[in-house]
């Protein structure tokens, strides 16, 4: 009762207030008010309340797009074409080398220029799109210096450490950058960003393998001749691309990102898909040599993989938005595993044909809706940069894995059916791991995410 009777007698003493409490209660700290909320979020912009939505389209938007798509064309489109490079290595300077060996090339390079995100990533959200004009400038050079190498350690260090470098600077900045400016329509713009790495994975492969197999230019001219293609294209790019909001001030890194249980569930079916589908991308001019296909002819199936791909990253992409990015990147995971296991049933030119415009359509999906799949895990556009480098970062532990263990089981099996099913069984697992992340979802297992 007597506590009663203090609740019951706080409203007289509301009421009959002295003069001097309220003097004091003006010397006391005010609570944050309405006004003071909204200059504290002018001043230190760490939500995304304090921004405009995205733009979803005009003029500054798309021409981030193209810029983005002309970095893709030059970094991965020329990664993409590495099987040349990986038939050419193995009947000419590397010859003496085990596949296993000249796969370390690709994979090196392929790992950092994911995983030098954990950096880059950063630096996009705290310094903005600068950060991809050093990218190019390395990018360049490197690709000048392999053009000059002979020895396998040069290669090491040119087309392995320093062009992914180059890479890492300029691939997830364009990621985040066009993540700025597009949200509900962000799968598809990501597609088509990803669409410009299937056109150079076109270009590349045909220009390359016609250099290199007819022509007298050399390997020298020939990796000269890309450079000289590369750089008008990476420089429109330090011209367009910008970021929308201005730069965080908060810590550099996110750890609690890695508390957090979808996540961590989308970096483990990344790294499975990756390790799935880098197979055909590294191997397929090989397996259509080893069945009796000229050199030349067999590097044209990697670009009739990219043609087919360029359909399959923009097609995904707008289905993605419509019907759910995990949805459509776990189909695409799923696919892509029972495209790999059959590549060993590909016999002749035109199995190896179609199966090439097969795989480049289902493998479209995964690198770009890899991107779109980690992109939901957090509300706060500042932070896509960062969530994107440290999620790429550690799903590209694929490159350094997958390849050189294909090219052990190549090199011990003399045959790509246990090639075709390693990589196949870890694709559908990544699939089944996307399919898995929904559950950590307010939407549940069924729900359009």
């Amino acid at each position: 009762m007597a506590h009663l009777g203090e609740t019951q007698g706080q409203r007289p003493l509301d009421t009959s207030r002295n003069p001097n409490d309220d003097e004091k209660k003006l010397t006391r700290p005010p609570d944050t008010s309405d006004a003071e909320s909204s200059k504290a979020a002018v001043a230190v912009p760490d939500s995304e309340e304090a921004f405009p939505p995205a733009p979803e389209g005009g003029l500054r938007a798309w021409l981030v797009v193209v810029g983005s798509a002309c970095i893709f064309f030059s970094c991965l489109g020329f990664m993409n074409s590495f099987g040349v490079f990986q038939a050419y290595y193995m009947s000419h300077q590397l010859r003496h080398r085990s596949p296993d060996d000249i796969a370390w090339l690709g994979s090196l390079t392929m790992y950092i220029q994911f995983a030098g995100g954990v950096v880059a990533g950063p630096l996009f959200d705290r310094f903005g799109a600068w950060v991809i004009r050093p990218g190019a400038v390395i990018y360049i050079l490197a690709l000048m210096m392999t053009s000059l190498c002979k020895e396998y350690w040069q290669f090491m260090l040119a087309q392995g450490v320093l062009a992914g470098i180059g890479m890492s600077l300029l691939q997830v900045p364009a990621f985040a950058a066009v993540s700025q400016y597009f949200d509900k329509r962000r799968a598809a713009a990501l597609g088509l960003v990803v669409s410009g790495s299937s056109i150079g994975g076109i270009v590349f492969p045909i220009a390359l393998s016609k250099m290199l197999n007819d022509s007298t230019l050399g390997f020298g001219w020939s990796v000269r001749v890309m450079g000289f293609v590369i750089t008008p294209l990476l420089g429109f790019s330090v011209l367009t691309v910008q970021a929308r909001l201005p730069p965080r001030k908060t810590r550099f890194f996110l750890w609690s990102a890695f508390r957090e249980v979808k996540f961590l569930l989308l970096i483990a079916a990344t790294f499975f898909s990756f390790v799935g589908m880098m197979t055909p991308v590294f191997y397929l001019p090989t397996h259509a040599i080893l069945r009796g296909m000229e050199p030349t002819l067999a590097s044209y199936l990697l670009a009739i993989v990219n043609a087919a791909s360029t359909f399959g990253r923009v097609i995904p992409g707008v289905l993605a938005d419509k019907f759910g990015r995990l949805n459509v990147f776990g189909a695409g995971g799923l696919a892509t595993g029972v495209v790999v296991l059959c590549m060993n049933s590909a016999v002749n030119t035109a199995g190896l044909v179609v199966y090439s415009i097969v795989f480049g359509f289902t493998s479209g999906t995964i690198i770009s809706g890899a991107s779109a799949a980690i992109s939901i895990c957090t509300e706060d556009q500042q932070t896509l940069g960062t969530y994107l480098g440290m999620g790429m970062a550690v799903a590209s532990t694929a490159f350094l894995f997958g390849p050189p263990v294909n090219g052990v089981l190549l090199d011990r099996y003399g045959g790509f059916k246990e090639v075709t099913i390693f990589s196949g069984v870890l694709c559908l697992v990544g699939g089944i791991s996307v399919i898995a992340t929904k559950l950590a979802t307010p939407k549940g297992l069924l729900g359009r995410v």
